[in-house]
């Protein structure tokens, strides 16, 4: 018998009311679309102590989004990746990972090796927001008749959910009504470590849970979450 779910039930009931939407109704303007990424790298899908299988199945569903979106007109790609000093303080809170100028730190060979990836704006950040430190907001500013922001990445709980709530936060304090931001369900994903008792924080990460809770929790900020992009 498999184990019994912990995400509440209304959470899933509306999480079985998501569907698949296609780019173009999406982003009915493919010049005023973005694509942004949250940590597609080789330290959080193929190596190192962060590195997690559940996490790399998004690989296939964010490759083909890239090549769709890029057949469909978008030429907007950025890609926020997690680029550590040696000596952050993050490292207390979880292990050494994608320090700078190691292989972690490098994004996945299938999204480096498409053949616009010289469209591509990545940013590279030493903690889980995408704008502390770095120069998204300086991106976004410059892009202020962007229309819709489509969300992809590693995990939905920590750096997906702190990218998409950013955009999001950033377009309500601007008074931009017209920007979407949009995050596709199987283009994201997180982490797994079973839950048990006496498990305390950061030990029990129950993927399914955390994954499912907090697609909720963004569309409850006026994300807008489907199931996925064709």
């Amino acid at each position: 018998m498999p184990p019994r779910s912990i995400t509440p039930t209304f959470v899933r009931k509306w999480l079985d009311t998501l569907s698949e939407k296609p780019l173009a109704e999406i982003a009915p303007d493919p010049t005023r679309a973005a694509i942004f990424s949250a940590d597609m790298i080789n330290g959080f899908l193929r190596e190192g102590p962060l590195s997690s299988e559940r996490v790399n199945t998004i690989t296939e569903p964010v490759v083909a989004l890239f090549t769709n979106a890029n057949t469909y007109g978008i030429h907007d790609y950025v890609l926020l990746q997690d680029t550590h000093h040696e000596q952050t303080p993050e490292f207390r809170a979880y292990p050494p990972h994608a320090v700078a100028g190691t292989s972690e730190s490098a994004m996945i060979p299938e999204l480096a090796g498409l053949p616009f990836a010289d469209e591509f704006t990545v940013i590279r950040k030493n903690s889980l927001n995408p704008a502390i430190g770095t120069e998204f907001n300086d991106w976004l500013d410059q892009h202020r008749d962007l229309k819709s922001a489509i969300v992809v990445g590693n995990c939905t709980d920590l750096c997906v959910y702190q990218l998409a709530m950013h955009i999001r936060m950033w377009a309500n304090a601007n008074d931009l009504a017209e920007l979407d931001v949009i995050v596709p369900a199987n283009a994201i994903n997180t982490f797994d470590i079973p839950s048990a008792d006496a498990q305390g924080p950061g030990i029990a990460h129950p993927g399914d849970f955390f994954h499912e809770v907090f697609l909720y929790h963004m569309a409850s900020n006026g994300i807008r979450v489907v199931a996925s992009l064709a």
